[in-house]
């Protein structure tokens, strides 16, 4: 039996036995609770970004660890704080084609609704809107970009493996927009979709 198939296997099985759990688990978010995030996400930028000394630009799509901390205030209410390791965007325009690539590092923060708070049930959607602030860093010599303030919005759900365990997937969409110290602006609306797990204390 080939790596591959070693590696299919165990992750087949490690996926039934999450979901064993999760069928006999249940959870009920409560005011108090603590919890922290953690997994991999996928950014989609789009096309026509923006435009760089007046020619179109173009930023990649890219993907990356990210993590985040939340507490709720009520059973229903609560604050997240997000953020990810810096994602990394190749650049390219109309008329240069590759031009470099651009570091981005988005720092969310955001109130969450949980409709099932507060009740015992092992699936537990939420949704959420506040402001996104975005670092650019890394950009190709001789441009700079600068930082972004924006509103972003998510939807989620965690589902309970135990108590304190769960597996959690969200989609967030971001408004960034940042002007460039050469003339243009880097203009983005990004779509994030990711999943992980979420341990709550």
């Amino acid at each position: 039996m080939t790596l591959m198939s070693n590696m299919k296997l165990i992750s087949a099985a490690v996926i039934t036995a999450s979901f064993a759990l999760a069928s006999q688990a249940a959870l009920a978010y409560n005011a108090g609770d603590v919890f922290v995030r953690g997994g991999v996400a996928q950014t989609d930028t789009g096309s026509g970004n923006g435009d760089l000394n007046g020619d179109s630009l173009n930023v990649q799509s890219a993907r990356g660890f990210t993590f985040g901390a939340g507490y709720l205030f009520t059973d229903k209410v609560g604050v997240e704080l997000n953020s990810s390791e810096k994602f990394e965007h190749d650049l390219n325009t109309s008329a240069l084609g590759d031009v470099g690539s651009v570091d981005r590092l988005p720092i969310n923060l955001l109130v969450n609704y949980y409709p099932m708070g507060g009740l015992d049930s092992k699936v537990q959607p939420y949704v959420g809107a506040g402001l996104n602030y975005t670092r650019f860093s890394g950009e190709p010599s001789g441009v700079n970009v600068d930082e972004s303030y924006g509103a972003i919005g998510q939807v989620g759900v965690d589902l309970a493996v135990t108590d304190n365990i769960m597996l959690n997937g969200y989609a967030s969409y971001a408004d960034v927009n940042a002007d460039i110290n050469v003339g243009g602006e880097v203009d983005i609306e990004p779509v994030t979709i990711g999943g992980g797990v979420t341990y709550r204390f």
